[in-house]
């Protein structure tokens, strides 16, 4: 593996993903709605979604299972592509 090289992943895969981005009203429904287009049998018991200390940010965490680096790829790439999402992980 080179400096510059992703790790290599054998897919299916159980892929986490954190969602973080202001806390209004829909923020979690919105990221949920987005996350589901890729991943339609996402579970609601996958999903949980945190309040900040402070309550000006609500992250939505998710767990499932990634069929292929282009289906993770394109949740990447929907999600970053909106203002409202201020960070993913």
């Amino acid at each position: 593996m080179t400096e510059n090289s992703a790790p290599h992943l054998e897919y299916p895969i159980q892929f986490p993903l954190k969602v973080i981005g202001r806390d209004e009203e829909d923020f979690e429904t919105f990221v949920i709605e987005i996350v589901r287009n890729h991943v339609p049998e996402l579970l609601e018991e996958n999903i949980m979604s945190r309040l900040s200390t402070a309550n000006n940010f609500r992250s939505v965490s998710f767990d499932f299972i990634a069929n292929s680096r282009e289906q993770v790829d394109a949740i990447y790439a929907e999600l970053s592509s909106h203002p409202r999402v201020l960070m993913i992980l």
